[in-house]
């Protein structure tokens, strides 16, 4: 031991200082080498992740995406949208036809084609097994829908309408005939078949109630179809404008039906729309005015009411100059010029305008009309005398041969 009291056994208190930070930094050594690789573990894990997440996108996309076909679709099919279907709903339509390969690849297409809300309901040509993308165009060309359609003009009496639509449809007058037999079975409310006239509709006709518009109907439409649509069109068009509604509260207790057989009348007899409304109201005038001059209480005295009768019977029509005495008085034809009040039923099937002139005709007293030039314009009169002194416009147009 020396004089500090040490022995040379025991280490220097620095050597084990010195010793033991050498330990610690070791230790720290360790530690930061752990640390390391745990981090390159965190880093190879993470990594992992997202590499599987990039595959499994890939993979959906590639594995999962909606089936669709490849191509532009070969032969033809026929399928109807309706009205109001939803674009699954018409993807859902255009699949079960073999269209489309799936539901999904049309609603995907039509959700990249902005123009796909204008998507209209009918019937439309398509091809089998076609693109979604294509089928979304060919909906929205107008030129791939499949319609059968037909214009009626106004004024046209139901055999002359049955003549057109079997010409254009191909299907027989008579199945329009059959179909026409019973009004109410396509649509027409009891109602209409009303009268406060006191005369009483033992046979509801069809006459009146077969509007005169542009159809489109589907592929081979039966007579019922059509007959039904041209119904519901006039029904239509008739609560649209208020026409019963305003004949009941306005025309002083004439029925609906009595004013569509006016509206018959107005339609057959004016050469020009502008003079549907006076002659709608000479009618009520003869029918339910008090006008002794007519010699004739309560009478028509409508010649085109006669020519009706002539189709009714299929017998040739006439022009006026053509008809007898006989012709125009048989009191066997509930139709002839003199027979009280209005005819059976309309005679003919009036369009809009006549509706209108019928419900809402001008004020005024007149009960003649003549027309007076070649375009159809009439003049009217509420005497004898003034009705004669129109005559002579009308000869001197070469309209009538004498003047009244």
């Amino acid at each position: 031991m020396s004089e500090l009291g040490l022995t040379f056994d025991e280490p220097p208190t620095k050597g084990r200082h010195r010793h033991r930070r050498s330990r610690d930094r070791k230790q720290r050594r360790g530690r930061g080498g752990r640390s390391v690789l745990a981090l390159l573990v965190v880093l190879l894990v993470l990594g992992g992740i997202a590499y599987g997440g990039w595959w499994g996108v890939n993979w959906l996309q590639q594995y999962a995406a909606a089936e669709d076909y490849p191509g532009e679709g070969t032969g033809s099919v026929v399928v109807e949208i309706t009205a109001g279907q939803r674009l699954d709903e018409i993807g859902q339509t255009l699949f079960e036809a073999d269209v489309v390969a799936s539901q999904r690849a049309f609603v995907e297409a039509a959700n990249r084609n902005p123009l796909a809300v204008n998507i209209q309901p009918g019937f439309y040509e398509l091809r089998l097994q076609m693109r979604a993308d294509l089928a979304v165009e060919m909906l929205l060309d107008l030129d791939n829908r499949v319609v059968e359609r037909v214009t009626i003009p106004e004024g046209l009496t139901s055999f002359r309408t049955f003549d057109l639509l079997a010409d254009e449809l191909g299907i027989a007058v008579e199945d329009f005939e059959a179909a026409a037999a019973d009004p109410i079975a396509l649509g027409v409310p009891e109602f209409w078949f009303n009268r406060n006239d006191g005369k009483e509709v033992t046979e509801p006709s069809i006459e009146g109630f077969l509007f005169p518009s542009t159809y489109e109907f589907p592929p081979e439409p039966t007579a019922e179809q059509v007959l039904k649509a041209m119904v519901a069109q006039f029904l239509t068009v008739a609560e649209q404008i208020g026409f019963v509604e305003t004949v009941e509260n306005e025309r002083g207790g004439i029925a609906p039906y009595e004013a569509l057989i006016v509206a018959s009348l107005a339609q057959a007899e004016a050469g020009v729309p502008e003079d549907m409304g006076k002659i709608a109201r000479v009618a009520y005038n003869r029918v339910y005015g008090s006008f002794p001059e007519l010699g004739c209480a309560g009478c028509l005295q409508f010649d085109v009411t006669v020519n009706y009768w002539f189709e009714l019977n299929g017998l040739p029509t006439k022009s006026s100059a053509e008809m007898t005495t006989q012709d125009l008085t048989d009191p066997s034809n509930p139709y002839n010029r003199n027979a009280e009040g209005l005819v059976p039923t309309p005679i003919n099937n009036p369009g809009q305008e006549a509706l209108e002139a019928a419900m809402d005709p001008p004020d005024g007293d007149w009960i003649y009309f003549v027309a007076i030039d070649h375009e159809g314009n009439s003049a009217f009169a509420e005497t004898f005398e003034e009705h004669c002194l129109n005559g002579q416009k009308a000869v001197e147009a070469g309209i009538l041969e004498v003047p009244c």
